[in-house]
């Protein structure tokens, strides 16, 4: 008796301990506010993942590329899907352990005393659950497929905010590129209106021509207003994708050069492959769909009883009994389980039927993005060709004003014109970007030879 008390207090004894861990919100907003791209954790973190030194650091201009490992240190909402994968993880090992027999301790006081001993009855006793037909191993293997969709939600999440961080860089690219073409604009309207206002006061334009070179010139000045607007807003739009303060960026030279290249499309049969293959959230319906099977067949085990031990001592009323035998086998008589697999039948179902429509989704998506990404393309060239009839013009009418065969009106006219096709340009070369990272995402791969890996390592950055 005392023998068994002791190896239960043992066994307490190494139980593991609370330890509270409150959350603060001023300090987790201090917290965001100290985030920087200069951080030495950062740096660990890219060196890490990228597995070389980078040098100088922080680096004198950011790329794409370092943005989004940036965005992979920083994010929360990476933060959230490696919560949920250490947790899917944590249930391999719930799922996988034998279950605990059970200690039991009888006592009973009789009177009048039947026997020549004490008239008390006790002694202690085990049930030793038995766990058969497999159960936990096909528990475990539920537990894994959880694990490994977790997993790839991860990395799901993590193409997401790099998808964040693209967007953003492109809309801030368009931005500036936008600012360079109407200052350029704005500034030749500004000078024809004040032109056709000298003009008008010694008659040679008429108030209507006036007026309509004024309109044109408020037009050229709210068009870069809004276009400076839209620079703060992909700025802000930058930051909240990596997951940082807009101070933070302030003073950061970011490098835009790559959205001024274009990637050739690849084959439709090669985007498809891509897609099936390389898609983590489809891998990760798929996974669940593995975890479905694995659960109907716990469901299946079921059937089958598991059987209970039970040793154990009692001394009753001067007798010494040693017990050798079952505790309990339940007996399936009734239903054997059949409602527990018919449940698990069904979302084994539900889980098959959302793998297929999700890459029914998918090969639509891909064949959109494909089709958008090549008339883009197409709409892109034209576009091109348009602006070097613009340029051509524009330089012919230099000359005429060089010549003295135009006047300078005539010539500031027409250098607004060409900055109104290029910003048309622009826009044309900014609708193939967009194309292009719908492509990207719809095959979750990038175009080109971008050597960022959306496979993050297993250990939290922060």
């Amino acid at each position: 008796m005392r023998r068994a008390l002791l190896i239960t207090f043992v066994g307490l004894a190494g139980c593991t301990t609370y330890h509270p861990q409150p959350i603060a919100p001023a300090q987790l907003a201090r917290q965001f506010e100290q985030r920087s791209l200069a951080s030495k954790e950062l740096h660990a973190f890219v060196v890490r993942e990228t597995r070389h030194d980078v040098a100088p650091w922080p680096p004198a201009h950011w790329s794409r590329e370092m943005l989004t490992l940036a965005a992979f240190y920083y994010n929360p909402a990476l933060d959230v899907a490696r919560a949920q994968w250490d947790t899917a993880k944590a249930g391999i090992d719930v799922a996988d352990t034998i279950p605990n027999p059970v200690l039991q301790l009888p006592f009973q006081y009789s009177t009048p005393n039947p026997g020549p001993g004490s008239p008390i009855t006790l002694g202690p006793a085990l049930d030793i659950p038995i766990e058969t037909a497999h159960k936990r191993g096909y528990r475990a293997d539920q537990a894994t497929h959880l694990s490994e969709a977790a997993r790839l939600s991860l990395v799901n999440e993590a193409w997401k905010v790099r998808a964040q961080v693209r967007d953003a860089m492109l809309a801030l690219y368009a931005a500036r590129k936008r600012i360079a073409f109407l200052s350029t604009k704005a500034e030749a309207e500004r000078q024809i209106a004040e032109m056709s206002r000298k003009r008008l006061a010694v008659g040679q334009f008429s108030r209507p021509d006036v007026d309509s070179a004024i309109l044109a010139d408020t037009q050229a000045q709210s068009d870069l207003a809004a276009a400076r607007s839209a620079e703060q807003d992909s700025h802000a739009q930058l930051a909240a994708a990596i997951g940082v303060p807009v101070a933070a960026l302030d003073g950061v030279a970011i490098d835009l050069s790559a959205f001024g290249a274009i990637s050739p499309a690849p084959p439709a049969a090669d985007a498809q492959r891509a897609a099936i293959f390389h898609r983590a959230d489809l891998l990760a319906s798929l996974a669940d769909y593995a975890a479905a099977e694995s659960a109907l067949q716990l469901e299946v085990a079921k059937q089958y009883p598991n059987i209970h031990l039970g040793p154990g001592y009692t001394y009753d009323t001067g007798t010494h009994k040693i017990a050798f035998g079952l505790a309990g086998i339940t007996l399936p008589i009734f239903n054997q389980n059949q409602g527990g697999i018919h449940a698990a039948e069904a979302r084994r179902k539900e889980a098959a039927a959302r793998t297929g429509a999700l890459q029914d989704k998918i090969l639509g998506d891909l064949a959109h993005a494909l089709a958008r990404y090549q008339s883009s393309v197409e709409a892109l060239r034209l576009s091109d060709a348009h602006l070097v009839s613009a340029r051509r013009q524009l330089d012919s009418q230099a000359a005429a004003f060089a010549n003295g065969d135009a006047d300078r009106l005539t010539y500031t006219q027409a250098k607004a014109d060409y900055q109104t096709s290029e910003t048309l340009h622009l826009d044309a070369a900014v609708a193939v970007q967009q194309a292009a990272g719908a492509l990207e995402d719809a095959m979750q791969q990038p175009l080109g030879h971008e050597a960022v890996s959306d496979t993050l390592s297993e250990e939290t950055p922060r």
